[in-house]
């Protein structure tokens, strides 16, 4: 569901920062961890500053695009830029507050689980910004991919952008893993929530997956992985066809 105002944290930061103020946004994770995120900056960020295997990916981009987990809207604004025609949604207020300020054309408050052919039919879906975490875990990745099925073009693509969890060498990451598995969780699925001064959302379910993950998670969909771009370190990006 769409974010309260007093959980708006996420959106808040992204909207505090395009009017000139100095955020910083912490990641809180269920088992205590902490970290502060690349922030704001890097969704406001603009198209020469993006890494390549980013820039890459906007070129599968076609036709109608969705653009889900729109954040500061760098992707669906630089596709509108090219003359696509671009739905972006979120959850958050304040995110699409932001995008229309900078000037994105077409916004849709909503969940991703809201996401339906009551859209209308798209060519494309982006889900940059390891907003493939978004689909939480496997079983509502395959429900809303079959959904994404249905509400695509014959010859539509998604292009998604995650991490792979087990690329890491950090010991509190690994110890998180194993506490994943032990209670019948993927690895990479992490429970975590942002927050933001006194703001803070609920806790929520994001999806990190391998490339080997990803193909088992992808059978019965409708989709299969036509390439993958990778980027530094453990992130890649993956072009999803139609079988």
């Amino acid at each position: 569901m769409p974010l309260k105002p007093e959980e708006d944290a996420f959106g808040r930061g992204i909207y505090d920062y395009w009017k000139g103020i100095d955020v910083d946004e912490v990641i809180e994770r269920e088992d205590g961890y902490v970290d502060v995120s690349e922030g704001p900056e890097s969704y406001l960020s603009e198209y020469k500053d993006w890494p390549k295997h980013q820039q890459s990916a906007m070129n599968h981009a076609k036709g109608r695009v969705l653009d889900i987990g729109c954040g500061g809207g760098r992707h669906a604004l630089y596709l509108q830029g090219k003359g696509l025609d671009v739905l972006g949604v979120d959850n958050s207020p304040y995110v699409l507050k932001t995008c229309k300020s900078r000037g994105l054309k077409k916004l849709k408050l909503m969940d991703i689980t809201q996401i339906s052919k009551k859209l209308g039919t798209f060519d494309t879906i982006t889900m940059m910004g390891n907003n493939f975490g978004l689909f939480a875990n496997s079983n509502r990745a395959r429900w809303l991919l079959k959904r994404f099925h249905g509400m695509t073009s014959p010859d539509a693509y998604i292009i998604a952008e995650t991490m792979d969890p087990y690329k890491t060498t950090k010991k509190h990451h690994r110890d998180y893993q194993k506490f994943n598995h032990q209670r019948g969780r993927m690895g990479g699925q992490i429970r975590i929530r942002a927050r933001y001064q006194k703001f803070k959302t609920p806790w929520f379910d994001y999806l990190f997956v391998s490339k080997k993950e990803l193909e088992e998670l992808l059978t019965g969909t409708g989709w299969k992985v036509r390439k993958y771009l990778d980027g530094s370190r453990d992130i890649y990006i993956m072009i999803l066809e139609k079988v």
